[in-house]
C-alpha cells in the first residue's frame, strides 16, 4: 500500500523587537561625550571594536575634528577600541554616485576585523550616512551603525530613518537596504559650519512632515519660518520635532521598512528625487524637497481639496525659509513625469503618491491627472519667477 504526502503549507506571521536611540546634543565630542560613549555598549566582557567614518566636507570644515575624535578615543579607551585613524570619504552625491567607493568601505571593514558587535560611527551628511550605513548593513549582514548627522536635513529627517543606499543607473538610492540603526546623535556644534544654503535645506522635510502630522506645527514653522532662515533659536526645536515625527512613524506608523503600498514619508518626492537627476544633483535634496512638495500642494488644493488659501500658505512658508527656487528643469515636464514611474517601481505595485485633502490630512492617489499637475508646476513657477530673490541660493544657470 503507497502513502502519497499530502500537500502542505504553512504561513507565519511573526515579529521582530528593535530599539531605536536618538540623542539630542550640544558638543558630542567634548562636554557630551559620555552620551557618545554610553552608546558603544560593550557584548559580555567584551570590549568592542569602533570605526569612525567621516564626510570630507565636514572634515575640511572643521579642522580640528580628527584631532577631537583621537581625544575621544584616549578618553574612554578602557570602554572601547577604536582600530586606526578615521576613514573619510567624498561628501554630497558623490560618495552615493560611485560603487568603488562602496566596495573600498567593505574592503576597509573587513580588514578591521570588525563584527557584528562592532560598531561604525559615521559623521556626515545624509548622502554619506547612506552609503556608509549601506555598507555597515551588508558587512557581515550588520554591524551597529551609530549615526552623527552634520546638516539639518538629516537631523531633521533622513538621520533617524531605517533606509541606506547608494544610486545606480541614474536612479537614486537603486541600491540599497533597511536597516534600523543602533543609535543617532544630534548635535548642535556639528551645524555650526554649514553655510546658510545647506542650514536652510533641512526645513523642508520639517515642513513636509508638519503637512502630513501636525497642523500646529505646521503653524509654527509659518510663524517662524523668517527667524528658522536667519538661524534663529527658534530652529532647534523644529529640528528635534521633525526628527521626533519621523521617528514616530518609523517606530509606530505600523511599515518602517515599507511593505505596504504607500511612501507618505515621501511627500513631494516623486518630483524631488527626479529633478535632482535631471539637474544633476545641481539642486540639493532639500531645495528639490521644497519644490516637490510645493508642487504637490498646489496640485493638492487643484484636485484634491485642500483649501487655496492653506496651499498659499504652504508657498509662503517655503519662500520665507528661502527654499523656493526655480530650475529649468522644472519645465521639462515629460522627462519630470517620467519620476512617477520610477517612484512605482522603487516601491512596486501600482503608482500610489500621497496628496493633501487638508494639512494633517494625507490620503493616497493611484492615479495623476497631468494636465492638472502641469497647471501645479506652471503656477509655482510663475509664482517664484515673479517675486526677487531673498533667499542667498547661487543663480540658476539656464540650459
Amino acid at each position: 500500500m503507497s502513502h502519497q504526502a499530502p500537500n502542505a503549507s504553512t504561513d507565519v506571521d511573526f515579529h521582530v523587537r528593535f530599539r531605536h536611540r536618538l540623542r539630542f546634543t550640544h558638543d558630542v565630542l567634548n562636554g557630551d561625550s559620555g552620551v557618545l560613549a554610553d552608546l558603544l555598549e560593550p557584548s559580555e566582557d567584551r570590549i568592542p571594536r569602533v570605526q569612525f567614518w567621516v564626510d570630507e566636507y565636514v572634515a575640511e570644515a572643521n579642522p580640528d575634528l580628527k584631532h577631537r575624535l583621537h581625544a575621544f578615543a584616549r578618553r574612554y579607551q578602557n570602554r572601547f577600541q577604536v582600530i586606526g585613524n578615521p576613514q573619510f570619504v567624498p561628501g554630497g552625491e558623490a560618495v552615493k554616485n560611485d560603487v568603488h567607493i562602496l566596495e573600498r568601505m567593505l574592503k576597509v571593514m573587513n580588514e578591521a576585523d570588525l563584527d557584528r558587535r562592532s560598531y561604525v560611527v559615521v559623521i556626515g551628511g545624509g548622502a554619506v550616512l547612506d552609503a556608509v550605513g549601506f555598507a555597515t548593513a551588508i558587512a557581515h549582514r550588520g554591524l551597529r551603525l551609530v549615526r552623527i548627522p552634520t546638516t539639518t536635513l538629516a537631523q531633521a529627517d533622513s538621520g533617524v530613518g531605517v533606509k541606506n543606499g547608494v544610486n545606480l543607473f541614474q536612479k537614486k538610492n537603486w541600491l540599497g537596504s533597511f536597516a534600523v540603526p543602533w543609535g543617532v546623535v544630534n548635535d548642535r556644534r556639528m551645524l555650526e559650519t554649514l553655510s546658510d544654503r545647506d542650514f536652510r535645506c533641512g526645513f523642508s522635510e520639517a515642513v513636509k512632515v508638519s503637512l502630513l502630522k501636525d497642523p500646529a506645527f505646521f503653524e509654527r514653522i509659518y510663524r517662524d519660518a523668517s527667524a528658522i532662515a536667519q538661524r534663529g533659536s527658534e530652529c532647534w526645536q523644529v529640528i528635534e520635532d521633525s526628527a521626533l515625527w519621523h521617528l514616530k512613524h518609523i517606530t509606530a506608523g505600523g511599515d518602517p521598512f515599507e511593505m505596504l503600498e504607500a511612501r507618505p514619508l515621501d511627500y513631494g518626492h516623486w518630483s524631488a528625487h527626479k529633478l535632482e537627476a535631471m539637474t544633476q544633483f545641481e539642486l540639493r535634496h532639500g531645495e528639490a524637497v521644497a519644490i516637490g512638495v510645493a508642487v504637490d500642494t498646489v496640485y493638492s488644493s487643484l484636485v484634491h481639496g485642500l483649501p487655496e488659501s492653506d496651499a498659499d500658505r504652504v508657498l509662503q512658508t517655503l519662500e520665507r525659509l528661502g527654499l523656493l527656487i526655480n530650475h529649468p528643469a522644472l519645465m521639462q515636464t515629460e522627462e519630470l513625469f517620467q519620476g512617477l514611474e520610477e517612484f512605482r517601481q522603487h516601491l512596486g505595485g501600482r503608482l500610489t503618491v500621497t496628496m493633501l485633502s487638508a494639512i494633517g490630512k494625507p490620503l493616497d492617489i493611484h492615479e495623476v491627472d497631468r494636465p492638472r499637475m502641469k497647471e501645479a508646476i506652471q503656477r509655482v513657477v510663475e509664482r517664484v519667477i515673479s517675486r526677487p530673490s531673498k533667499s542667498g541660493n547661487p543663480p540658476v544657470a539656464s540650459h
